[in-house]
């Protein structure tokens, strides 16, 4: 009986443990190969229209000549599930996402005994921030041959930064990038920044602040580097947490 007991406080003690960590999600991840290669990735902290998004879709067939992925997403809590008044962005609970991205791929068609594969390769990101409104968009289309590196990097602080309370001094939430590539095909860049409360003065519409769309079809060297932030007092935040190596 003490055994079975020892045994079940085990168990509870690994579910609890699995509950705690579910708001936690780590991925690193490296391919190299010749084939066809079909992945997607959808990572969100909150449901709904609230938190922070992820969405990567990659496709194509050929060589695989490098590809490094790194993921971190967290929605963070108090020990009591409150959210505790902060004064500075790094004393804030937060919901983040951080993504580093290292990838060449070449086309060519591929046949095996299971069929033949003929796909130029097909690579979409879209990354969203509902606490302060932006988003960015990251395509390469029928592409040859693609390199790229990107890094992004996402947060939502907690509500009470924006209180009176704290005088309105506490960044909001901020979303940053890095993105460099070489690419033979079709490319698509985009971001905008909009009010995330909609405005009765634009009959219920949101206040558009600002928008960028790049579409490039041929062959390119891209380099760009953008910092959508709540606020001005977000401070020296950069996309520099973890490199692919």
């Amino acid at each position: 009986m003490r055994k079975l007991i020892a045994v079940l406080i085990i168990v509870a003690m690994a579910v609890v443990g699995m509950a705690g960590a579910a708001n936690y999600m780590y991925e690193k991840a490296s391919v190299k190969g010749v084939g066809y290669k079909n992945v997607e990735m959808i990572i969100s902290t909150q449901s709904g229209f609230h938190g922070q998004k992820l969405v990567e879709k990659e496709s194509g067939s050929g060589n695989v000549i490098l590809e490094r992925t790194e993921l971190e997403a967290e929605r963070q809590l108090t020990a009591d599930g409150l959210q505790m008044p902060c004064i500075y962005p790094n004393t804030c609970a937060m919901d983040y996402i951080n993504f580093t991205k290292e990838a060449e791929f070449e086309y060519m068609p591929v046949s095996y005994q299971t069929g033949t594969y003929d796909q130029k390769w097909v690579e979409k990101l879209c990354v969203q921030n509902y606490r302060i409104g932006a988003v960015l968009t990251e395509m390469y289309t029928h592409a040859e041959h693609l390199q790229k590196t990107t890094e992004v990097k996402t947060r939502g602080y907690q509500n009470v930064c924006s209180e009176p309370t704290n005088n309105g001094n506490c960044c909001t939430g901020v979303l940053e990038a890095n993105l460099n590539s070489n690419v033979i095909g079709v490319a698509h860049i985009g971001w905008l920044s909009r009010d995330p409360e909609p405005n009765r003065l634009l009959k219920g519409r949101h206040a558009e602040y600002g928008r960028s769309v790049e579409d490039l079809t041929g062959v390119f060297a891209i380099q760009k580097f953008i910092q959508l932030w709540g606020n001005s007092t977000c401070g020296a935040i950069s996309v520099d947490w973890l490199p692919c190596v």
